[in-house]
C-alpha cells in the first residue's frame, strides 16, 4: 500500500484532498438541510414535488401530470445519452494515452507521468461518468411508475398509491437525477486531475463555492418554511 501511495506521489494526495473537501461539504450541507429542510434548493424541491402530488391526485389533473413527467424524463434522458457519449469519449481517451501523453502533462508540476498512474485517472473520471448514467437511467425508471400512480384517482381507495406514497416514489427519482447531476459537477476536478495535481486541487476549491450558490435556496424561504409548516416532508424523512 506504501509502495503505492509512493509511486502516485503527489497525485494520490491532491486526489484524497479533493474528495475530502467535498465530503466535508456534502456533509455540511445535509445537516443543514436535517435542521431546515428549505435550507437547500433539494429541500425546496422535495417540499414543491409532495405538495404537487397531492394537488394533481386531488383536482384529477390527468394530463398535467403526464406532460410534467414527460418532461423531467426527457431531461433524464438526454442528460443519461451524454453520459454515455462521454464515457466513449473517456475510453477512446484511453486509447490515445501514449500519443497525447506529452501534450496533457506539459503543465503538470509535480505529477505523475507514468501511463499507470494517467490510466488511474481515466478510469476513475469512466467511473464517475457511469454513476451519472445510471443515476439517470434510474430517475427514468422511477419517473414511469410514477406516471401510473399518479393517475390513479382517490376514489379507488389504495392505501399503497396514496398521494404520499406517491410522492415518495417523486422524490426518489429527483433523489437520482441530483445524484447524476453531482457526479457531472465532480466530473470537473477529475478532468482538471489529467494536467495535473494542482490543478484538480483548484478546481475542487472552485467548484464547492459554485456547488454552495447552486444549492442554498433564497433565505426566503428558508424563513418561510419550516419543519412545523412542512409535516409532509417529515414522514418522507421518517420514510427514508
Amino acid at each position: 500500500m506504501l509502495e503505492w501511495f509512493a509511486f502516485l506521489g503527489s497525485d494520490a494526495a491532491a486526489f484524497f484532498l479533493s474528495a475530502l473537501l467535498i465530503l466535508i461539504y456534502q456533509l455540511y450541507m445535509r445537516r443543514r438541510a436535517a435542521r431546515n429542510p428549505a435550507y437547500t434548493v433539494q429541500g425546496v424541491n422535495t417540499i414543491a414535488r409532495t405538495a404537487w402530488v397531492e394537488n394533481i391526485m386531488r383536482e384529477g389533473k390527468d394530463i398535467l401530470a403526464v406532460q410534467t413527467l414527460r418532461n423531467s424524463t426527457m431531461a433524464a434522458t438526454f442528460l443519461a445519452s451524454t453520459a454515455i457519449l462521454l464515457i466513449i469519449g473517456v475510453l477512446t481517451l484511453s486509447g490515445q494515452g501514449q500519443e497525447l501523453g506529452n501534450a496533457w502533462h506539459a503543465l503538470n508540476v509535480g505529477g505523475s507521468t507514468h501511463a499507470q498512474v494517467w490510466m488511474l485517472k481515466l478510469i476513475l473520471l469512466l467511473l464517475d461518468f457511469f454513476i451519472a448514467f445510471f443515476s439517470f437511467a434510474m430517475s427514468i425508471r422511477v419517473y414511469n411508475h410514477v406516471g401510473y400512480m399518479i393517475n390513479v384517482p382517490l376514489a379507488a381507495r389504495r392505501k399503497v398509491i396514496s398521494p404520499q406514497h406517491v410522492a415518495h416514489h417523486l422524490n426518489r427519482a429527483g433523489n437520482y437525477y441530483s445524484i447524476g447531476m453531482r457526479a457531472y459537477y465532480y466530473a470537473v476536478p477529475l478532468v482538471f486531475w489529467l494536467f495535473g495535481p494542482l490543478f484538480m486541487l483548484a478546481a475542487t476549491l472552485i467548484l464547492i463555492p459554485v456547488l454552495y450558490r447552486l444549492d442554498r435556496a433564497p433565505k426566503i424561504l428558508e424563513e418561510e418554511y419550516s419543519d412545523a409548516a412542512a409535516p409532509s416532508v417529515k414522514v418522507e424523512r421518517q420514510r427514508k
